[in-house]
């Protein structure tokens, strides 16, 4: 018979095991090339963003990632086109939360997070 602890015993020990196994996200990954990832990346068509997408369907400023405590979010900065998280469109008003795996799209440019 197992030992009770809090860690097996309770939701909130469940939660808490669940999060010391997941994998953090660290980079992205864009033309095959690994993208670090830092508080703040910016994605889009002009020099001036931290990933810049040579693709016509990309706004200037299209899409940023920003860490928020030791999470990254998404956000759509309004572009013409949309950002696309997994094929699907995301809001331009809201902060998506990104997870190892997950597919960025910009224009029909891709990128993935690692």
């Amino acid at each position: 018979m197992a030992e009770q602890t809090i860690e097996n015993a309770s939701p909130v020990g469940q939660q808490i095991k669940n999060l010391a196994g997941s994998k953090p996200v660290s980079y992205l990954v864009f033309n095959k090339q690994k993208i670090s990832l830092v508080a703040k990346i910016t994605i889009g068509r002009e020099t001036d963003n931290t990933v810049v997408v040579d693709n016509k369907l990309a706004s200037r400023h299209h899409c940023v990632i920003q860490k928020i405590q030791n999470e990254y979010f998404l956000k759509d900065e309004e572009s013409t086109n949309g950002t696309f998280l997994n094929d699907a469109r995301i809001p331009s008003d809201k902060w998506v939360k990104l997870n190892p795996g997950d597919k960025i799209t910009v224009g029909n440019s891709s990128m993935v997070i690692s």
